[in-house]
């Protein structure tokens, strides 16, 4: 399968998740949640299922068949996860593990594609006796593999001795913005709440250039992360609705229309008149199995279809518990650090314009973190409130 077409339909599957889960976990709250991490998760659970839970995952995942889900996760991990700090671009990493319980073995199949395909660090565990052991394990490993920033991803008892195997997957990002703010000019000013009221935040400002256009009802305005020595080009994007109360319109455009991003990307710089983005940390997890299940996925979760990961008669009864996800993120001056634990283009150039254009994020907005060259997508997420955290 083409890799872009592929990227391409798992962005429609990341944008309809972040809509589900806002509506389900974040109504009037900060959020950021990394799809990509989830993606890899449930690709893991993929190619250990058969039957209908199979065709059910790869319905979900819009993709053809468990081979085309492995190759696209294949090559992402080679493609978009080496580090690029020593190439002078973002710092990245993206690590996968499975735990599995003592009694069990792995199929063969199965242990080639977790070792081989997701690189996943696999290890067994006593999930009888020592599940809270187990519990710390996982999370010292989130907390190594997101640099401290994710310090639990399984909240006190998560796992219990009907567990028997735990999937994880970490994405850590650290970029450098390519035009740093001057913190001097960082200025409290109003940011509008949902309910009317309004909070002092500081906003980051600039009188140069930026990458802005302007829609039916909102506004679009990307900032480029420094770019290394290969081809990796990281920027972030945020999604301004028009009105100030105009958000959950956008997240609805934003979740169900096939290739909005793509659709939605400005091309070229303009002149900005007040230009106005606030600094804002948030840290945010959820548990996802209810909101897949009301997406429809359901199988993995009843006891039935998970028989191709270990070699027992248990199979038959494997079922994924929980699916955890935690994922933070910091916007300031210098650029962005955000991180997640889950256990050619053609475009219309747009008219020039000669006003100015503003773009003052203060009201509520949603944002994206991409890579441009394949259209991956690391992080999404809203901002309802910049002091909430």
């Amino acid at each position: 399968m083409d890799l872009r077409e592929s990227i391409l339909n798992q962005t429609d599957v990341s944008l309809s998740l972040a809509k589900h889960v806002i509506s389900a976990e974040a109504k009037v709250a900060n959020l950021v949640f990394s799809p990509l991490s989830i993606h890899v998760v449930l690709g893991l659970i993929t190619a250990g299922s058969n039957g209908p839970t199979r065709d059910q995952l790869l319905g979900f995942l819009k993709t053809k068949s468990a081979e085309d889900l492995n190759s696209l996760s294949s090559q992402l991990v080679s493609l978009l996860f080496a580090d690029g700090g020593p190439l002078g671009g973002p710092l990245l990493s993206l690590a996968n593990g499975v735990w599995v319980d003592q009694s069990l073995k792995f199929k063969p199949n199965f242990k080639e594609i977790v070792d081989n395909v997701y690189k996943a660090v696999s290890s067994h565990a006593d999930f009888q006796t020592k599940p809270a052991e187990v519990t710390n394990e996982v999370n010292t490993w989130a907390s190594k593999e997101t640099n401290g920033l994710i310090k639990e991803i399984l909240p006190p008892g998560s796992v219990d001795a009907s567990t028997r195997l735990i999937f994880t997957n970490a994405v850590y990002f650290k970029g450098a913005w390519n035009e740093k703010f001057d913190a001097s000019n960082t200025k409290e000013d109003e940011f509008f709440l949902q309910d009317g009221s309004s909070v002092q935040v500081p906003f980051m400002t600039s009188k140069k250039k930026q990458y802005v256009r302007e829609f039916d009802g909102f506004k679009v305005s990307a900032l480029s992360y420094k770019q290394g020595e290969d081809k990796r080009k990281f920027t972030m994007y945020f999604f301004l609705p028009d009105a100030k109360d105009g958000i959950l319109t956008l997240l609805e455009k934003f979740g169900s229309t096939s290739g909005f991003i793509e659709h939605h990307l400005p091309y070229q710089r303009v002149e900005v008149g007040d230009f106005r983005i606030p600094k804002f940390k948030i840290d945010f997890g959820f548990e996802a199995s209810e909101i897949f299940k009301g997406q429809g996925l359901v199988l993995p979760f009843t006891g039935d279809g998970l028989t191709e990961m270990v070699d027992s008669t248990v199979s038959q009864n494997l079922y994924v518990s929980s699916i955890f996800h935690k994922s933070f993120i910091e916007v300031n001056e210098e650029g962005t650090e955000a991180a997640a634990a889950t256990a050619g283009v053609v475009a219309l150039r747009a008219l020039i314009m000669n006003e100015k254009l503003d773009f003052v994020a203060d009201h509520p907005f949603l944002f994206v973190i991409r890579e441009d060259m394949t259209g991956v997508v690391l992080f999404i997420g809203q901002v309802m409130n910049p002091l909430a955290g």
